[in-house]
């Protein structure tokens, strides 16, 4: 069944660690040919230095990632306009939610904020705590 699982911040940071939660998700998802990737600006959110830089790179070569065109960006750009929301912490979560509006379901995406993703992503995308 094709399909997208999207990692926001948490969800990459999670898979970088090794997290068995997010790791489980990740890995079920490929085997169902679902496939997994992030935004562009995530990536840099999650970036840390303190990983090691070639186990960062192993991750990222495996997911697909999504970029930021305009048309995403005006899509954003109307969710943060109809939640009234602002401010960087929103502008990420409203690109990856409007990244997954536009990506082929069903959509699924691990987060730590589930409460503003489900709040711009609207019904029919699956929020998913880790």
């Amino acid at each position: 069944m094709p399909g997208t699982l999207l990692l926001d911040c948490e969800g990459l940071s999670k898979l970088y660690h090794r997290d068995r939660q997010v790791v489980i998700h990740v890995e079920a998802a490929r085997q169902e040919g679902i496939r997994v990737g992030t935004t562009a600006m995530t990536r840099l959110e999650a970036e840390d230095r303190r990983l090691n830089k070639a186990r960062i790179a192993w991750v990222l070569s495996r997911l697909d990632f999504h970029e930021i065109t305009r048309a995403a960006s005006d899509s954003a750009a109307d969710l943060l306009r109809t939640h009234q929301l602002h401010g960087h912490k929103y502008a990420i979560d409203a690109v990856l939610a409007a990244v997954a509006r536009g990506a082929a379901p069903p959509v699924t995406i691990l987060t730590s904020d589930p409460e503003d993703l489900s709040m711009l992503c609207g019904a029919g995308i699956e929020i998913i705590k880790v």
